[in-house]
């Protein structure tokens, strides 16, 4: 990202590649706030006119009049300024990270890229005949949990529960909890936690 400046007025800016006008992201931000443009240059103190050529990029701000919109929109120069990265929306076979559990007889596939970092994380669980998750401790949040095929036994504390394939779970996780295979075909479950905790 590059701010091209005189020494009153910024004249435009890039994010990557691509010019980005000053005036697009303030009436953006304006109409966000349900704000007329009469309503902002009064809170700034500027005329109607202004507010209305710069948000066509007809004119620049200086930087301090930049400053006072930008105070007025709840905003400041860094985030006003800071390049975004665009959200991921789809994830593919390739995005998918996959852990076998020789172990436990099982295996985990995490189904969003850096899921950890998000508010929730869905994972897709095998279990083959005999398997098992691997005990969870209890923790804040919400499990969430859809049996796809086969039969899956939640433990939850002292309690048991068996899922059937189209059935599914949900609980807070104030217990030890872990999902067992007990039957003879795979069981497989997608299994969403909040806050990431696989």
């Amino acid at each position: 990202m590059c701010v091209f400046i005189n020494t009153k007025h910024i004249v435009y800016y890039y994010v990557g590649a691509a010019a980005v006008h000053i005036g697009e992201n303030i009436k953006r931000m304006r109409l966000r706030l349900g704000l007329t443009q009469e309503e902002l240059a009064a809170r700034t103190e500027l005329s109607k006119g202004f507010i209305s050529q710069l948000e066509r990029d007809l004119t620049s701000p200086s930087i301090a009049t930049l400053m006072d919109i930008l105070e007025t929109l709840g905003s400041d120069i860094a985030n006003f300024f800071k390049e975004e990265t665009p959200q991921k929306i789809v994830y593919g076979v390739n995005d998918v990270f996959v852990k076998e559990d020789a172990e436990n007889n099982s295996e985990i596939r995490w189904l969003v890229t850096s899921a950890q970092k998000n508010a929730l994380e869905p994972i897709l669980v095998t279990l083959s005949p005999g398997g098992r998750s691997g005990a969870d401790d209890p923790h804040e949040g919400e499990e969430f949990g859809f049996v796809l095929s086969g039969v899956a036994t939640l433990y939850l504390g002292e309690k048991c529960f068996k899922v059937k394939k189209g059935e599914s779970f949900y609980f807070k996780p104030t217990a030890m909890h872990e999902l067992f295979n007990f039957g003879k075909k795979d069981a497989r479950i997608l299994w969403v936690s909040t806050p990431p905790s696989f």
